[in-house]
């Protein structure tokens, strides 16, 4: 099925991109892309379902169980898609955009106490960024599980945001990570993972051109790169779809 991710390393990829509401999706698109690289199996053979526990699964055609399928996660926000993928085991991502809200009455409403202490220790100017840090790993992490924010996920501790990854409280060889994306962006991804696991993101820079956000050679810390370079997961795709690997509708 084709080698263990696209550099030879158990790797986190997440791909951000404009989603304009119209069609074909492009997160229907990145996860077909995404497919045909990870799984080293043409676009027609490939199936948009769900696996085991409801996660999001790219599979082919030929195993209708999924033994064999790559693990991806789609997150939203306003004119914004993000689509992570991971060849060797689960992967959540969520993201939102920074924007005022009041940070302490809502965690005083849905966190747990360690978390609302220490969200009031921060500095106040910050204090919106760092609850969506808590809120975004929290969405990750659910999805990483299959289960969401059902059964009290908004309630489930997170670890103090940052890189690099970090382990989730209570959950055996789950982590999370905020990678950098800058500008009014909050970013989490979430993986199961018993040893180092690189995370690669890339956003499109406009005119077909992507910028390699972060390409970390030792786990998620890494700096932001400067460079705009080609990926070995190119996120601007084009050409036409089988209706096995369809982009109709919405993810």
């Amino acid at each position: 099925m084709g080698q263990l991710t696209a550099s030879g390393r158990d790797t986190a990829y997440v791909w951000v991109g404009r989603d304009t509401g119209g069609q074909p999706d492009p997160a229907a698109e990145l996860l077909c892309q995404a497919g045909r690289l990870l799984l080293d199996r043409p676009m027609a053979e490939l199936v948009l379902t769900h696996g085991p526990g409801g996660r999001p699964l790219v599979r082919a055609s030929d195993d209708p169980a999924g033994s064999c399928g790559l693990p991806v996660s789609v997150s939203r926000t306003a004119g914004l898609v993000v689509v992570a993928a991971r060849r060797a085991g689960a992967i959540g991502v969520d993201v939102e955009r920074v924007r005022p809200l009041p940070a302490l009455a809502l965690a005083r409403r849905w966190f747990p106490p360690a978390e609302l202490t220490w969200l009031a220790d921060r500095p106040e100017a910050g204090r919106a960024v760092d609850f969506l840090r808590l809120w975004t790993a929290k969405e990750a992490v659910g999805k990483a599980l299959g289960q969401g924010l059902r059964g009290g996920g908004l309630r489930r501790e997170m670890p103090p945001p940052g890189l690099p990854w970090r382990p989730v409280p209570g959950a055996e060889a789950l982590w999370v990570g905020h990678p950098e994306l800058g500008g009014d962006l909050v970013l989490a991804v979430a993986v199961h993972a018993t040893g180092q696991v690189d995370v690669e993101v890339v956003q499109r820079t406009g005119q077909g051109a992507v910028e390699v956000v972060q390409r970390p050679g030792h786990g998620v810390a890494a700096v932001r790169s400067a460079s705009v370079e080609r990926t070995s997961l190119p996120v601007v795709v084009r050409g036409n779809w089988s209706s096995r690997c369809s982009t109709r509708g919405r993810l």
